[in-house]
């Protein structure tokens, strides 16, 4: 009576064996020491921001950032007297003067969060570095199959598990890893005060997708280039974005610190928001939704969808872009479906 039990889980809120299993899976995946799972992305944001800053600090964050990360910021911490710059951080000379003295975190998405950006993560970490600030390096997008942040330098990599660590769009997630012990112990702390935990078939369900991360990944990025070689000429097609280009300005160093280009696709088209509205709704296999990284095709206008946030900021979107996150379908299908839908 009075005592932990075995295994020091006595309260599901402060430890689950469940939950152990899925931490000690994506630090291993992340090549770091510990890592900490949350119920959603936003919620691992929110615990990693109110653990490194402090009323009066500053942070630099990606100019075409996640529209949740900026409302978090720009909404909620900015409240609490956080400031920010939005930075084009494939640009290190302008990511070097955006530092402040109180900066303390460089934010980053690499590949960004729909303009598929890409940022020299090992750059970064040296300006990092210097000014006495932590890297944070959301790898949602990469996931640790095509890309290891803690090898580059960051200080914390973020996930929205919901997406492709998941992989099957039936569960939320997020998660926050680090090697630095002191971190993580703040980190754990205010999770466990906050309540900000996912309950264990969740943590399972994400176990589950892990396990299949790899060849996924593969048939993505697959996918993917198909889409793009068809995207590419297209006479509806102003612009493609797309790390894997080789006229892309971050491709060689996508080149250098991912194993490949992802299952991420943007483009612009031709006639303005409408035009971009009418193709998102003529796709049959490509489905209209806001998530990303499952097995099935999705098709969302950021403008009006996931980054309706940043409408009128430094961040806004241009009205004609389209969003894909590719599936695992077979690719001469999904090929087809994008081609009928801008005919």
């Amino acid at each position: 009576m009075g005592g932990l039990r075995e295994g020091g889980y006595e309260y599901s809120r402060t430890r689950n064996p469940t939950r152990t299993a899925l931490e000690e899976c994506l630090a291993s995946l992340e090549g770091g020491r510990h890592a900490l799972a949350f119920p959603s992305g936003m919620a691992a944001s929110d615990v990693a921001l109110r653990t490194l800053l402090r009323p009066g600090d500053h942070i630099v964050i990606p100019d075409d950032a996640y529209g949740g990360t900026f409302r978090l910021v720009d909404k909620v911490l900015a409240l609490w007297g956080i400031e920010h710059t939005p930075v084009h951080q494939a640009d290190l000379a302008a990511v070097r003067a955006a530092i402040r003295p109180n900066t303390k975190v460089i934010w980053v998405e690499t590949p960004t969060n729909p303009l598929l950006a890409i940022s020299d993560l090992a750059g970064l970490a040296v300006i990092a570095a210097e000014a006495g600030a932590r890297l944070v390096v959301d790898n949602t997008f990469a996931t640790p199959y095509l890309q290891s942040p803690l090898g580059l330098g960051a200080d914390v990599v973020l996930h929205s598990t919901t997406k492709y660590l998941g992989g099957h769009s039936d569960v939320v997630g997020g998660a926050l890893i680090t090697s630095d012990d002191e971190l993580h112990e703040q980190f754990g702390f205010l999770r466990n005060a906050s309540g900000s935990v996912p309950g264990p078939f969740d943590a399972w369900l994400t176990l589950r997708g892990v396990k299949t991360l790899a060849v996924r990944m593969e048939r993505h990025s697959d996918n993917a280039e198909r889409i793009v070689e068809a995207l590419l000429g297209h006479p509806r097609v102003e612009r493609v974005y797309y790390p894997g280009l080789r006229e892309h300005p971050g491709h060689e160093i996508a080149a250098k610190q991912m194993r490949r280009f992802g299952g991420m696709v943007s483009f612009t088209v031709a006639g303005g928001e409408q035009a971009a509205l009418d193709v998102t709704s003529r796709t049959k296999l490509f489905i209209l939704a806001e998530s990303l990284g499952g097995v099935e095709s999705l098709i969302e206008h950021p403008h009006k969808m996931t980054h309706a946030s940043v409408a009128g900021s430094e961040l806004e979107v241009p009205d004609n872009l389209i969003r894909l996150s590719v599936g695992i379908e077979d690719g001469t299908d999904l090929v087809q479906d994008l081609l009928q839908a801008l005919a």
